[in-house]
């Protein structure tokens, strides 16, 4: 069959979480198959399985050792993977289930946050022209330097999935979840947010990376670097999800399209001399211990004898190995963290065409007594460090403020083409992985 006939799909926790789910998917996956589609299914581990095999590890170990941890949390993608393709053959249909080094996924040699390398996917191929159905261990890889089992942290699944489906030259990869798409604000906070049909790869990884946990920041990232398609959709329900794809894909935007909303924690280096070379010192040590960070913020001195102070903002879980890295620089006065702090933002690809957005967004921040603490922009994002406790207010009075709501929509545009976007966090995500 020809590349662009082949389909990836890819199943979440809370999608293989029970015995019915896993046999839904495999209905799901052999529909497909029926459909004249050559078939590879990313599996994420079932339901809370990845927090109880953390909890496992924290049973007889304060501080695991990386590698075994890998070797440990892995093995909930591959259960998920042997019993879907259990399910799939009691239809009448061949499967193949694959660990991740199996299936050719090449990761670096960073335990528990590893990075996609390679897919080397003549095994999968294969096993396509044999007309199996291939079933493959998300959240997983193999280090090409040691030859380790490695997982890919958060996420982990979804770039799996979206890695695999440019290695096969596959037209589309389908994100099936326990929520129905990409919405203008989390449901869970805004009642009236609304499902987004369509959203394009920037705008989207805005999202994700300003805490919209439905799909994955490196997935998109991925995505739209090899052009592939994404697809978000429920595995509980039928529905046309949301489509995420490329800009010249999608139609003229409103200024915002949506408002997402994340907690995480605040390091402040406070005293740090005013001398060239200090701030690279800095990242480069949270580059090393493998610390994404966020916002950055530093105050210029007002004079020669005073000092800087540097703020950061970085996913809460990796506050510790911030703390840790930055403690023996020796380049400031004290090292403060905030663990309370969250951020807000309004994110639209028309922003670039609307003036005004900023000033909206500070004066209803403002209007509402929310105070702001730090803010970072691009293009087509404003982001606000807020306190944690304000997050629900902040995302509802923005969503209003900008109309983002299904009735302002369908009263300002009934034909349905103004579309704003972002849902709920994917109930997928664990501690460590993430779908």
């Amino acid at each position: 069959m020809a590349t662009s006939e082949i389909v990836v799909m890819k199943f979440g926790g809370t999608s293989v979480a029970e015995p019915d789910d896993i046999r839904r998917a495999a209905r799901r996956i052999v529909a497909a198959r029926q459909a004249g589609k050559q078939v590879v299914a990313v599996l994420s581990a079932r339901g809370k399985t990845t927090d109880e095999l953390v909890s496992m590890a924290r049973e007889v170990s304060d501080t695991p050792a990386a590698r075994e941890m890998d070797m440990l949390l892995s093995t909930g993608e591959r259960i998920s993977c042997a019993l879907c393709a259990m399910a799939i053959h009691d239809l009448g249909h061949n499967a193949i289930s694959l660990t991740g080094s199996q299936a050719g996924i090449v990761t670096d040699s960073s335990h528990t946050r590893a990075r996609i390398l390679d897919v080397r996917a003549d095994r999968i191929r294969t096993a396509l022209t044999e007309d199996r159905i291939v079933l493959v261990a998300g959240f997983q890889g193999v280090s090409g330097d040691s030859r380790d089992v490695t997982t890919l942290g958060r996420g982990g699944s979804d770039t799996t999935a979206v890695a695999i489906a440019a290695a096969l030259g596959a037209e589309v990869c389908e994100i099936y979840t326990d929520v129905r798409g990409v919405f203008s604000a989390d449901p869970r906070l805004v009642e009236d947010a609304r499902l987004l049909p369509i959203v394009s790869f920037e705008e989207m990884l805005e999202m994700a990376a300003s805490g919209a946990r439905v799909l994955q920041l490196r997935s998109v990232e991925y995505a739209r670097n090899h052009e592939i398609r994404m697809h978000c959709r429920s595995s509980f329900e039928d529905g046309t999800g949301t489509l995420v794809v490329s800009e010249q894909d999608t139609m003229e935007r409103p200024s915002v399209t949506a408002v997402t909303h994340a907690e995480e924690a605040r390091v402040t280096l406070a005293g740090v001399r005013d001398e060239p070379g200090i701030a690279g010192r800095v990242f480069r040590a949270l580059s090393e211990a493998n610390v994404n960070v966020d916002m950055i913020i530093q105050n210029e001195p007002v004079s020669v004898e005073q000092k800087a102070d540097l703020s950061f903002t970085v996913e809460a879980d990796h506050l510790r190995d911030a703390s840790e890295a930055l403690g023996g620089l020796g380049i400031s006065e004290r090292l403060e963290t905030d663990e309370r702090v969250g951020k807000v933002s309004v994110v639209g690809a028309g922003m670039r065409s609307h003036p005004g957005v900023a000033a909206k967004v500070f004066e209803t921040l403002g209007q509402n007594g929310i105070n702001i603490e730090m803010i970072a922009t691009s293009p087509i994002k404003i982001s606000c460090v807020i306190d944690a406790e304000r997050i629900p207010d902040a995302v509802k009075v923005l969503h209003e403020a900008f109309e983002l709501g299904s009735e302002a929509v369908r009263r300002e545009d009934p034909t349905g083409t103004h579309r704003p976007v972002v849902p709920p966090e994917d109930e997928d995500r664990s501690t460590v992985e993430a779908a």
